[in-house]
């Protein structure tokens, strides 16, 4: 299935027709709203294959997907909306990123039409909008508690000053507060900076802790007796005195950045060993174990496990390695080729919050009744030859924290 071209229409789009009016052949169209050009084309294509494997394997031949490109704008995702509802699309899967969900809300609440979005902002969920992403507070809340039951209790945070960044340091400083520990150190950075050594310093108080060592020296030296110069001895080598005030530091970065990051710890004198590293799913990926520093960190994400048999068939089909968003794009036509499947074959937010919930390449999930997807993640650590399952997912959501 080829994707076809956004459709052109003006700026002030109208609402899309009622349901009474729009075809009534028994076929179940569904829309995929994707960026399949522009600067997220390649993660958009990705997910579309990923979402035709689905097709194939799931529905059958009254289900009709309907792939629209958003050129990842909101202007875009609007005329892409305003395309597929005239053609009768009964359920819209997508779009991608905030602004685009946030153009496509309006017009499919207009038309009865529920949309399962892939952005990771809650504030867009309700109960016409559920999202189907990966959101950080589910991730840091089930890598905070399981450090919880390794006896970690005082956190730290290396963030960048985006909205990303910032809701990470929230919902760690809750998480932490909620499980008896306490958020004690944050440090936030320009994305955009190239020298990240002055923030890693200042979120090791280096220098004081330098200072400390030294003054320390200087007072042994000054005494002078035998037990001072055995002191002196067990000293040396240090670069610093005291030890840092926080026993494990979140960091919500990707590669590259995350491997530019991680040397700069154990050079000012935090060592991993002593200072677990904590990351987000933006951790999800192959490699990261190629950096040392980031040996033995934690993360939460879905179980692996479930998607190694997706990967291999992506790698098959279409000769690469799918990036990490391909399941949603799979898991989002899976869910609405069943649900077409199934009696009575709606795509009413009812329905598509059942609280039994799906099984995806992903693992566990529901939607709830406000919109926010619940999922059973892992906590994965970061190993040389690869990411490996340290907490498995809960297989039920009876044991699925939110």
């Amino acid at each position: 299935m080829s994707a076809p071209a956004a459709t052109e229409a003006p700026q002030n789009v109208t609402a899309a027709p009622p349901a009474s009016v729009r075809p009534h052949d028994g076929r179940k169209r569904v829309a995929l709203l994707l960026p399949l050009s522009g600067p997220s084309a390649p993660i958009g294509r990705a997910m579309l294959e990923a979402a035709q494997m689905a097709v194939f394997d799931i529905a059958d031949e009254n289900f009709e997907l309907l792939p629209r490109d958003t050129g990842g704008t909101p202007g875009g995702a609007q005329r892409a909306a305003q395309s597929v509802l005239q053609e009768g699309a009964q359920l819209v899967l997508g779009p991608l990123t905030q602004g685009e969900v946030e153009a496509v809300k309006p017009l499919a609440r207009e038309a009865g039409v529920a949309v399962i979005a892939f952005s990771t902002s809650a504030a867009l969920a309700d109960e016409n909008t559920f999202l189907l992403s990966f959101l950080p507070r589910q991730q840091v809340r089930r890598v905070v508690g399981f450090a919880r039951e390794k006896g970690i209790a005082r956190f730290a945070a290396l963030a960048p000053q985006t909205p990303y960044g910032q809701l990470v340091v929230d919902e760690l400083r809750e998480a932490a507060r909620e499980t008896g520990g306490s958020l004690v150190r944050v440090e936030f950075y320009d994305p955009g900076a190239g020298d990240l050594t002055g923030v890693v310093r200042r979120l090791a108080a280096f220098d004081a802790r330098k200072a400390a060592l030294d003054a320390q020296k200087r007072q042994l030296e000054a005494q002078g007796d035998e037990a001072s110069r055995q002191a002196l001895r067990r000293l040396a080598g240090r670069e610093t005195l005291a030890e840092p005030d926080f026993d494990a530091v979140m960091i919500p970065e990707s590669e590259p950045k995350l491997k530019q990051i991680a040397p700069l710890l154990p050079y000012y004198d935090l060592d991993p060993a002593k200072v677990k590293l904590l990351g987000t799913g933006l951790w999800d990926e192959p490699g990261l174990g190629r950096e040392p520093s980031l040996v033995g960190g934690w993360f939460a994400a879905p179980p692996p496990e479930a998607r190694e048999e997706f990967e291999k068939r992506f790698q098959a089909l279409y000769k690469r390695n799918p990036p990490r968003l391909a399941t949603l794009g799979y898991d989002a036509a899976a869910l609405a080729a069943m649900l077409a499947r199934s009696e009575p074959g709606d795509f009413s937010p009812a329905t598509i919050a059942n609280p039994s919930g799906y099984a995806g390449v992903d693992g566990i999930f529901r939607f709830l009744p406000n919109g926010l997807v619940q999922r059973g993640l892992a906590v994965l650590e970061v190993q040389r030859t690869g990411n490996v399952t340290v907490s498995p997912a809960p297989e039920t959501f009876q044991d699925v924290a939110f």
